[in-house]
């Protein structure tokens, strides 16, 4: 399935059914009265939330969503019957933004959570609504009310307890397929994921596991559009932690630090916030002779800096389970903290 993450959309809510003005005169009521129904309410659209979707694809192509128009009243005293809303499914994780305002009109993060896009108008009221004892006869009926209507940009942005950043080539997709049963694109040149791909990783024997996302490689220039730029960023927002992937290849442990250094600041201009998340930093591609002779070295200039650099292949898998097995008991104190802030956001382990 191709994966969509943003998708522009106009939502009309239904308008209001029109209130009727109409009299009655039947066998039993020689002096009638006034008998005009309410219109119905339109129908409302609604966005929900569901976990079995995972791209924005089937609103790809839609430019336009309407909400069916309530029923009109009718003499007799019958109400217009009411539409029914529209219900719009989701991936979780999608943000849903007004295109005019900017405002954030809902942030679904859960599955199951739902958020009112557009109302529908309301239905008008019938002459019967009008009727006191001075003015027996109105005369007067309401018409309906029109539905909203919006312009909206649908935003997905996956969420993954782990995210694996690094630059184009770092072997981040090589990673995620190791430790999981995803199937991100690898090849052995830049640029090979052009979306993000989550897999679950089973991190101990009692079946703890955790979303771990291969996030498509950052360049300098990122958080202004370079390259995948904003696509990336984006993603890398919802991650509860990070996984850095260093390429020390070919390389001098000065140019990794700057690499190292490069998509930090990218983060960092992205968001501040991000930049300052849990993060872990590992060499990938170990079981290259180069990279192992030059892990000793590395590793003592990231102490220099009061980091802890750790070491693994995704070829021959030496040092992932380490790893995995650390991602794993961090994600679940990240839990543990989160739980405490909100009690209804932490999943279980």
């Amino acid at each position: 399935m191709t994966f969509v993450d943003e998708a522009r959309l106009r939502v009309w809510a239904g308008d209001g059914g029109d209130g009727c003005s109409a009299f009655l005169r039947e066998k039993y009521r020689p002096k009638g009265g006034p008998a005009g129904g309410d219109g119905g309410d339109g129908g409302s659209i609604i966005a929900i939330a569901d976990a079995g979707m995972s791209t924005l694809l089937d609103y790809r192509y839609k430019d336009l969503i309407k909400a069916d128009r309530g029923e009109n009243g009718s003499g007799k005293s019958r109400h217009g019957a009411a539409a029914r809303d529209t219900v719009l499914t989701v991936p979780v994780g999608t943000l849903i933004i007004d295109e005019s305002s900017g405002e954030t009109i809902a942030d679904l993060t859960r599955p199951g959570q739902e958020a009112v896009l557009v109302y529908g108008g309301r239905g008008g009221r019938g002459n019967a609504r009008f009727a006191t004892s001075v003015n027996q006869a109105p005369r007067r009926a309401d018409p309906g009310t029109p539905g909203e209507k919006r312009n909206l940009r649908l935003e997905l942005r996956l969420l993954a307890d782990v995210g694996v950043i690094g630059l184009p080539n770092a072997g981040k997709s090589s990673l995620v397929a190791r430790v999981s049963a995803a199937k991100p694109k690898i090849g052995a040149y830049p640029f090979t994921s052009l979306a993000p791909t989550l897999g679950v990783v089973k991190w101990n024997e009692d079946g703890g596991s955790f979303v771990i996302a291969d996030l498509p490689g950052l360049i300098e220039g990122a958080h202004e559009g370079h390259g995948l730029g904003l696509q990336f960023l984006k993603h890398v927002s919802r991650s509860a932690m990070l996984l850095h992937l260093l390429d020390a290849s070919m390389k001098g442990p000065e140019q990794v630090m700057r690499d190292f250094d490069a998509v930090n600041a990218e983060l960092e201009s992205y968001s501040p916030q991000i930049v300052r998340r849990p993060q872990v930093v590992a060499m990938s591609k170990l079981d290259l002779p180069e990279s192992a002779a030059m892990f000793p070295e590395l590793k003592r200039y990231f102490e220099q800096r009061g980091l802890e650099l750790l070491a693994l292949s995704s070829a021959t898998g030496e040092g992932c389970r380490e790893i995995i097995s650390m991602l794993g008991r961090k994600v679940v104190e990240l839990r543990a903290r989160q739980a405490e802030v909100d009690p209804g956001s932490a999943a279980t382990d």
